[in-house]
């Protein structure tokens, strides 16, 4: 077991078969060096939140690679006895166990058990009387529970005390009928009830029950051996005791046996297992043809990581002297997903019951997650996590793999290029897709390359291919006087053709246009009025231009000219800003005298938020 287990957490790091070649990777040799370096100041941010917060315990878990690569214990399991939390200590996850259940949907899906979109009366027959909102409601569907889609009533206070419930009154509860919040398929509603639902489900589809299905098919296979969904059966010099704050007086919650509604919320676990479940969700990424290892497949775990159903949108600054932060929530199937400013794809689960509070949260593109559990009612530690990714951030080392670029777009490279140096109308009809001369003539590209040539003098490739996906990139052409940009996209035929080109030219900035883009760059971080007169064309190009000025420095501060970007280095140049707190834009307009006539502040396309 020891041997399968560890091979299964180190597939996301191993080496992937001949034909992947063109699969992510990390192209920093000191990645792991640089983020264990930041390991103390992790172990802080948790120490400080658990005394801010005044919890008992808490455990905290990194996870790099397919592996736990740092676990670490804070205060105590059990105030009585002061018996210190370890990695080998089980605290009960609540709502994290969301997705353990929909993980056990999806082994059923893809075993032909079940659909996704199978009506969940044909589990729950109760079901099929329901009292719907309106007439028009569709039927209530499996994957609707699964997203919160269902239409139930958010029930977290309530749901919280009912793990223990029996599956007699579940059945008399569903008998009953469930009251609706909302109209089932339209909107984002937390339901515990809805979960409960699927545990049932995950019985009735498998033949035997919620608990031993999780065991045998789901926790045994990923190697979580110290986890169960009943309380009694860890070891009582293992298990956490959960508390309750009142005041500065602490009082023991009842650990709740395993019911008819663990499936939303009774899992127990230690960081050792969960290092083990956050590396196998992460083991999915990036899409290769290795060998298929663990209980589901990879394709599945990637699918419930993706956002079924939008739950929030949200705009702040964490703290005055912060950046502001853009966030869009959405759920999958048991995750949370998220994107904002820092992350394009964030996935995590929180759980919080009486006595209990827990966080898990990864980044698929970076093959890194971090976990918290804590011994106290609601303890919320996600804010700790997100800390924790910033303090790995610091580092430098925090970067997403990059996507080396295809054998298409290396081949249509080199037949671009081989165009610029010595243009053929076969050649180029052989490379263009139907498309592409409809849309530009080849006279007119041909016509285009001339010209840069004049313009820029001799150009040479000079770096690879950045590609933005395995059809779609950018390469760069160093020339005399300037460089171009060539941008291409490649049609969906056998073989790929260029469907789409574009030329980005952009001269070497002559000394009144550096001058021009410099003296701009330091009035972002000092504003002076006779400074910003002396490099204006006008009075009102100055009185134009200070306002913008003023309200960038207050959002990126000093900044300093960069890489030129395009234009022809004299009366239109777009210069990249190298700022405090962010990149920045400028295209600056010049007269033939040097001075500005105008300029427009942009973010770059590939940043996502402006500070």
């Amino acid at each position: 077991m020891k041997a399968y287990i560890a091979v299964l957490l180190l597939a996301a790091a191993s080496a992937t078969a001949a034909d992947d070649v063109n699969i992510p990777v990390f192209t920093d040799p000191g990645r792991r060096a640089k983020l264990e370096s930041a390991f103390p100041d992790v172990e802080k941010v948790f120490e400080r939140y658990r005394q801010d917060r005044g919890i008992p315990g808490l455990v905290f878990g990194i996870v790099i690679d397919g592996e736990l690569a740092y676990a670490k214990g804070l205060g105590v399991r059990n105030r009585e006895n002061n018996d210190p939390v370890t990695a080998e200590t089980v605290f009960r996850i609540a709502s994290m166990t969301k997705s353990f259940t929909a993980l056990a949907i999806l082994k059923l899906r893809d075993g032909g058990r079940l659909s996704l979109d199978d009506p969940a009366s044909k589990w729950i027959p109760e079901l099929s009387r329901l009292r719907y909102p309106t007439h028009d409601s569709a039927p209530i569907t499996i994957r609707q529970l699964m997203t919160h889609g269902a239409g139930f009533p958010e029930d977290n206070p309530w749901g919280d005390r009912q793990l223990a419930v029996n599956d007699e009154t579940l059945t008399h509860w569903l008998e009953a009928g469930i009251p609706f919040s909302t109209q089932p398929g339209t909107s984002y509603e937390y339901s515990n009830y809805g979960f409960a639902l699927l545990g049932r489900i995950v019985s009735r589809a498998s033949g035997i029950s919620y608990r031993e299905y999780m065991e045998k098919k789901i926790l045994t296979p990923i190697g979580m051996t110290a986890s169960t969904l009943e309380p009694s059966a860890v070891p009582a010099q293992l298990r956490a005791a959960g508390y309750r704050k009142s005041g500065d007086s602490y009082f023991e919650e009842p650990a709740l046996a395993d019911g008819a509604l663990g499936a939303m919320g009774g899992l127990l676990t230690s960081a050792r297992d969960l290092g083990r479940y956050v590396a196998y969700q992460l083991s999915a990424w990036p899409p290769r043809d290795e060998e298929e290892r663990g209980p589901v497949r990879r394709s599945s775990l990637r699918e419930m990581q993706q956002a079924w159903r939008w739950s929030d949108f949200t705009t702040a600054r964490p703290s005055p002297e912060k950046p502001l932060n853009s966030i869009v929530g959405a759920y999958g199937y048991g995750l949370r997903i998220r994107e904002d400013c820092r992350f394009s794809h964030y996935v995590g689960h929180g759980g919080g019951l009486p006595g209990f509070g827990s966080w898990m949260g990864w980044l698929p593109d970076y093959g890194i997650g971090i976990f918290v559990m804590a011994n106290l009612t609601y303890a919320g530690p996600s804010t700790a996590v997100d800390e924790a990714f910033d303090v790995l951030r610091k580092t430098g080392a925090l970067k997403p793999r990059e996507l080396p670029p295809s054998p298409a777009l290396l081949s249509a490279r080199e037949a671009i290029v081989k165009l610029w140096e010595r243009w053929d109308d076969k050649e180029a009809a052989a490379l263009a897709a139907d498309n592409l001369f409809l849309d530009t003539p080849a006279a007119k590209i041909h016509e285009t390359i001339d010209k840069l040539k004049t313009d820029l003098g001799t150009c040479r490739p000079a770096g690879g291919v950045e590609p933005v996906n395995l059809l779609r990139g950018n390469f760069r052409m160093s020339c005399d006087r300037g460089s171009v940009n060539i941008y291409v996209t490649l049609a969906p035929t056998m073989p790929p053709k260029v469907q789409f080109l574009r030329f980005t030219a952009a001269g070497k900035p002559g000394k009144q246009a550096a001058g021009a883009a410099e003296s701009l760059a330091s009035l972002v971080g000092s504003f002076r009025k006779k400074e910003l007169a002396r490099i204006s064309a006008s009075a009102s190009v100055a009185a134009a231009l200070r306002p913008q000025l003023e309200a960038l420095h207050i959002a990126y501060g000093a900044c300093r000219a960069g890489d030129t970007l395009a234009g022809d280095g004299r009366t239109d140049v777009r210069v990249r800003f190298e700022c405090d707190r962010g990149q920045l834009d400028v295209s600056l307009r010049l007269a033939e005298s040097g001075k500005l006539l105008g300029a427009l502040f942009t973010r770059p396309p590939d940043v996502p938020c402006v500070p």
